[in-house]
């Protein structure tokens, strides 16, 4: 984890940038940055193992399992402004399932890092295959991003979608239609 009082002092130089830190709604704000700070990036502090912490089960089945509409935070690492949306998991399973809030807990471990969309959902297919031995994974998240909202471009009905396709879900067209098909509402 981040050093605090490390972080304390980055924030109050940038705020001594913009405006005087001792007026009355600037008192502590560094401090509160910084902990909302090591708040966000918390996932650098866990691993794939703690975070599945041996939650992983026997299973015969062999058909496809689907976690739709996880919500994500996350913190894009070009601006540090926010991209908020959800990711959507699917894999069939080799011998074994991983607990089903043990698939969130994964997607808000790499997403509360500095990230880009792209990276977090390949990151998240590998680590559901590592995890599993499930070679078929799928994954898709979409996303808004705070910093093409806010700044740059300001457009705000933006989204960002991506996939990582693994085995089945990438080379066979079935697999990858039934994966999307179970995700219409």
């Amino acid at each position: 984890m981040a050093d605090t009082e490390k972080l304390i002092a980055a924030y109050t130089s940038i705020l001594e940038e913009l405006e005087d830190v001792d007026r009355p709604g600037l008192v502590g704000t560094p401090a509160r940055a910084a902990k909302a700070l090591q708040f966000l990036t918390r996932g650098y502090a866990q691993s794939l193992e703690e975070v599945v912490n041996g939650a992983l089960f026997p299973a015969q089945n062999r058909e496809m399992i689907v976690v739709q509409d996880i919500e994500l935070y996350s913190m894009c690492e070009h601006h540090m402004l926010p991209f908020i949306g959800r990711a959507h998991v699917g894999y069939i399973p080799n011998g074994k399932v991983v607990g089903l809030s043990k698939v969130a807990r994964i997607v808000d471990m790499y997403a509360r890092r500095l990230q880009i969309q792209e990276e977090l959902t390949f990151q998240i297919a590998v680590a559901i295959e590592d995890v599993t031995g499930a070679s078929d994974v799928g994954v898709i998240i979409e996303a808004q991003h705070l910093c093409m909202m806010m700044r740059g471009v300001e457009k705000q009905n933006s989204r960002m979608k991506t996939s990582a396709m693994l085995g089945a879900f990438r080379d066979s067209a079935a697999t990858r239609a039934e994966f999307l098909n179970l995700l219409k509402d």
